[in-house]
């Protein structure tokens, strides 16, 4: 195999996923990062009416002391309430997918195969899991379960569907791309470079 002659040259053996995977790592700091945008941007989102309510503060005073202290107390509140929500967010988004892209990589592993089922099975159980932490009694909770393994496997199968399909045809191409002229071009060019250095040093 490809594996076994790049062991025997010395090389280290490829390591190529599935067509549609994604890394748990790169996946999870997408998450993150995603989660800290979402989460700072909808705290900024919800601070407009606190922002009237100080602006009609700073109106009914004429003292610039007072106002300024309103104006410093407001932005240190609002900073406060940003950050505490991009943070949370991102702590949020970045355990789901965490979750989800280290169950679908080890049904990968154990089914040696990367297909639908695969993202549908990672939804589910991604979703029933956090169905499970949410707060609330146990009957509420294995309702929580059901509900979120339902909406998880319901959401996952076309989006994975459309997500591998986009991954084939890229793929596809991507070889069709690489023409046999092309390839045959660079080896005459790496061909030509070998005997200019050949000459070289026989001078």
């Amino acid at each position: 195999t490809q594996e076994e002659a790049e062991a025997d040259a010395g090389g280290t053996p490829s390591r190529a996923g599935p067509v549609g995977t994604v890394s748990w790592g790169t996946g999870t700091l997408v998450g993150v990062f995603t989660g800290l945008l979402y989460g700072g941007a909808k705290e900024a989102n919800a601070n407009v009416s606190k922002d009237a309510e100080v602006m009609l503060k700073m109106g009914s005073t004429t003292d610039k002391r007072e106002q300024y202290r309103l104006m410093r107390d407001a932005m240190e509140k609002r900073f406060i309430r940003v950050a505490k929500g991009s943070l949370v967010g991102g702590a949020r988004l970045g355990m789901f997918t965490a979750t989800f892209f280290g169950i679908q990589n080890l049904l990968i592993e154990n089914r040696g195969v990367h297909d639908v089922f695969n993202i549908v099975g990672a939804g589910s159980a991604t979703a029933a899991a956090f169905g499970l932490i949410l707060p609330g009694s146990p009957m509420w909770r294995a309702r929580n379960v059901l509900v979120g393994s339902a909406l998880g496997a319901g959401i996952c199968f076309p989006l994975g569907w459309v997500q591998l399909k986009l991954a084939e045809k890229a793929n596809l191409e991507i070889e069709n791309s690489k023409s046999p002229s092309d390839l045959q071009g660079n080896q005459s060019r790496v061909g030509a470079a070998i005997d200019r250095l050949e000459n070289s040093l026989r001078k």
